[in-house]
């Protein structure tokens, strides 16, 4: 009896052929231009899937990939990093959190560091595991330090909504999630007050895929009209990758500048209204957000609305939690690197002094930063 091999779902996304044919088709569309196009991924999820399948390499040389800010534990500034540290050390504490801040360093240390201390550091998946670990420890205070972009903040808003309802009184949150429309404005504002500062303008931009699920594409709106620069929001997969720079490309030749989805197989304009809704519910953004390497950026983080302060730590513990803002390590360049106006194989630390077993900056500790990136697949360049 012939055995029937099972087709992995994603198998068509990222084969060879379709991957080189629509390399071919975009070489062929950028022989028309007379100029450099640089495509910005705002999404670590892309940087990694570039960088895997050496997708430079299969483009032309008039087409350069600028890496963003898309990792929300790379993004995350040093004092904030000390927030969690503080927090977890505190008596009767358990700091719940995602996997990936385990390593950051902040200027105290790292939550690796201070488990070594003692301090209780649940890492989860999702952010209802918080739910057993305070039901099995009651006497305990469970914090949860909340990270991510438009993709995670649902989950939080679901952990916020399940704790008042069913009327936990030992959940507390400490709220770190980001929004990409803002820092995109930023990344273009920066770039165009200062045009004679950097040599690598974002001409175009490949839109987050698993974001736009929940916000919708419709949060990208104003950049073809008001900043003139085309948006494809593409999926994570490297067909998806290349076909977005492939429709890229085709707008520039016809003289267009648009906002497309290549990810119509989950993305839509409107995105998750429940979501949304949700978030609405229990979060207000907050006035001012410090992102590491790019400053304080208006309005591009949520907050616990004030009505829900008696179960927020950042209210709670606002007496030991420091405000004060601190830098990166000299040597490293994360900031420029998140900024989109260096790669990571310009730091001169990166792969000896900084390695993911013993990161000196944020990008080379999560899963989604360029560091790590580099650091994984960067034989591809070579």
């Amino acid at each position: 009896m012939q055995k029937l091999e099972l087709k992995n779902l994603y198998d068509d996304f990222r084969d060879g052929k379709t991957i080189l044919a629509l390399s071919k088709l975009i070489n062929k569309e950028a022989k028309k231009l007379n100029r450099d196009i640089n495509i910005m991924e705002v999404c670590g999820g892309h940087t990694h899937t570039i960088m895997k399948y050496g997708l430079p390499q299969l483009l032309p040389k008039n087409i350069n990939f600028i890496h963003g800010p898309g990792c929300p534990v790379c993004i995350m500034p040093k004092e904030r990093i000390d927030h969690a540290y503080i927090l977890s050390l505190q008596k009767d504490v358990i700091l719940v959190t995602l996997g990936d801040m385990i390593k950051v360093p902040g200027s105290r240390g790292s939550l690796q560091d201070a488990r070594r201390k003692g301090a209780d550091i649940r890492f989860v998946y999702s952010p209802l595991e918080t739910l057993k670990i305070a039901k099995e420890n009651p006497n305990k205070m469970v914090i949860f330090f909340a990270i991510g972009f438009e993709t995670t903040t649902p989950m939080s808003a679901v952990l916020v909504d399940r704790v008042i309802k069913e009327k936990i009184n030992n959940i507390y949150f400490h709220i770190n999630h980001v929004t990409v429309p803002e820092v995109m404005r930023e990344l273009i504002d920066s770039r165009d007050e200062h045009i004679d500062s950097y040599n690598n303008q974002i001409d175009a931009f490949l839109g987050p895929s698993h974001v736009s699920v929940i916000a919708g594409s419709k949060i990208y709106e104003e950049f073809p009209t008001k900043y003139k620069r085309p948006v494809v929001v593409a999926g994570f997969e490297p067909v998806d990758v290349m076909e977005g720079v492939l429709m890229l490309i085709k707008q520039f030749v016809e003289n267009r500048c648009e906002l497309e989805i290549q990810y119509k197989r989950v993305v839509t304009r409107e995105g998750n209204l429940n979501a949304q809704k949700l978030i609405n519910t229990y979060f207000t953004k907050r006035e001012l957000f410090r992102w590491r390497g790019l400053g304080n950026i208006p309005n591009s983080a949520w907050r616990l609305k004030d009505e829900y302060k008696s179960i927020d730590a950042e209210e709670i513990f606002k007496d030991i939690l420091p405000i004060e803002q601190i830098e990166d390590h000299k040597l490293c360049i994360c900031g420029d690197i998140l900024r989109g106006i260096a790669k990571p194989n310009e730091c001169t630390i990166f792969g000896t002094a900084c390695k993911p077993n013993s990161p000196v900056g944020s990008c080379m500790v999560s899963s989604e930063g360029a560091c790590a990136a580099y650091y994984r697949y960067g034989n591809l360049l070579k």
